[in-house]
């Protein structure tokens, strides 16, 4: 008998709902289904994928109530529950329009007058998507849709931390016929992700660096390819020059969006001496203007901790960084509100890199500033890191943030603003260090790495007696 795994809603804290992990044997026999369907879902083509989706987005929204339910529950917010939903429906329609002109396979001469090359791109049979709880359902569909359009079948494990929108999405895929062979969610944990990884083509992870290891190394023993999109710890440079009134509100909005429970947060920042003292006052008070998102979820801009074991990350990274010093401005504890665990957006100073709240991932909404002397001292720190995901940099003018930016290691930086990367989708991007691995998700790249190249070298012309030929 399969054992249930209970789930906690984040804002009551009480266990309100349960998944049922697929044995290994009823995994394989999904995968194998899938694989068996990729066959006829290649061969419909483009256009009839691309209709196929756009069928699934009207699915989607005549159960939009429903999955914005589920979704809330899952994650405990309300308004960024709402753009993720929103942002998900425009990735279709975006990916639809961009697809027609990445997947061209092309023919061409060659150095030699009687060989033509041909390309052909030939899609994994089946990918095997592992995603987060932090944005449930714009993260397990990020890689999902172009891999699909690409003509592979997915499967889809999503975290069992907030698995409640799987109900309402898979009623929407069943709607769709040409879908609902190819394209699947299941339940579990670790152990089943673990269990897909033997059983697809290649595998998209999205979460920690710690699990994120254990993905390449089993994807590497079963010779697959793995993209893995982990974790951030992203500074944000602030010179000297800087717009004040600018900095500190796209900082503030980029540590603290969805209760700064995302890989793209703004977790350090580095401020110019000559400015500090200014810097942390006006970003102090604009923090004391947040207010939680309780007892009424449309009030406040805060939600709850969605994840209890991420609460005590939290709360450890502020008992070290007091216990060596820093200095709490706003906030800075762990309250529990009707059974859910929230926290204030929380400042603070005196910090350095002996902390865990300056070099660990927090997932949370912590605002740690550090002061610097120069520019060098402020690259040698943000660049003091195991992550490079992302980053920002806010300067006198665009040249001179520019000419910073150059020198960070991270795929994406913002130039006076932050956290651009999670709403501007055209630039291509590779994670540093343990920020992850593989191909970049924008554009051209997001798609064809689904897809392996296939060289067709054609003799166009007899030629009698070639040199490498003799009878």
């Amino acid at each position: 008998m399969k054992d249930k795994i209970n789930v906690r809603n984040p804002r009551t804290g009480k266990i309100d709902y349960w998944i049922n992990p697929p044995t290994i044997e009823e995994l394989t026999a999904k995968c194998t289904q899938l694989r068996e369907a990729q066959i006829n879902w290649q061969k419909a083509g483009l256009e009839t994928r691309i209709a196929a989706l756009q069928q699934w987005k009207q699915a989607i929204i005549s159960k939009k109530d429903r999955l914005t339910e589920a979704l809330v529950n899952d994650t405990g917010r309300l308004s960024v529950t709402v753009l993720e939903i929103d942002s998900f429906i425009s990735s279709i329609d975006r990916w639809c329009k961009l697809a027609p002109e990445l997947l061209i396979e092309t023919e061409k001469p060659t150095e030699i007058p009687f060989i033509k090359l041909q390309s052909q791109l030939v899609p994994y049979t089946l990918v095997g998507v592992i995603s987060p709880w932090n944005f449930p359902l714009l993260l397990s569909t990020i890689d999902t849709i172009p891999a699909l359009l690409a003509g592979c079948s997915v499967i889809i494990k999503p975290s069992e931390i907030a698995p409640r929108f799987m109900q309402p999405l898979l009623e929407t895929i069943a709607s769709v016929p040409e879908l609902s062979s190819i394209l699947t969610y299941i339940e579990g944990a670790g152990e089943t992700g673990a269990n897909l990884i033997k059983l697809v083509d290649l595998v998209c992870f999205t979460g920690s660096v710690t699990t994120g290891k254990k993905v390449a190394e089993e994807a590497a023993k079963q010779f697959i390819p793995a993209f893995l999109e982990l974790g951030g710890k992203d500074p944000a440079i602030v010179t000297e020059k800087a717009n004040l009134e600018l900095a500190t509100s796209a900082i503030l909005w980029g540590a603290i969006v969805n209760t700064g429970q995302s890989c793209l947060s703004i977790e350090r920042i580095y401020v110019a001496e000559e400015i500090f003292d200014r810097f942390v006052a006006q970003i102090v008070a604009k923090a004391q203007r947040i207010k939680l998102a309780f007892p009424s979820i449309e009030n406040g801009e805060i939600g709850p901790i969605i994840a209890e074991k991420q609460a005590k990350i939290i709360e450890e990274q502020l008992e070290d960084a007091v216990v060596k010093g820093a200095v709490i401005h706003c906030g800075g504890k762990i309250e529990e509100l009707g059974g859910g665990l929230w926290c204030k957006p929380t400042v603070l100073t005196e910090v350095n890199h002996t902390m865990k709240v300056m070099t660990e991932e927090t997932f949370g909404p912590i605002v740690p500033i550090m002061k610097f002397n120069n520019i060098d001292e402020a690259i040698h720190l943000a660049n003091d890191s195991i992550y490079g995901l992302s980053a920002a940099v806010f300067a006198g003018t665009e040249t001179a943030a520019i000419e910073i930016a150059q020198h960070l290691n991270a795929g994406a930086i913002s130039i006076n603003d932050a956290a651009l990367t999670a709403i501007i989708h055209e630039g291509e991007k590779n994670s540093f260090k343990f920020s992850g691995m593989g191909g970049s998700r924008m554009g051209a790249a997001a798609i064809k790495r689904f897809m392996r190249k296939k060289a067709l070298l054609i003799k166009t012309q007899p030629i009698a007696n070639p040199w490498w030929f003799e009878i």
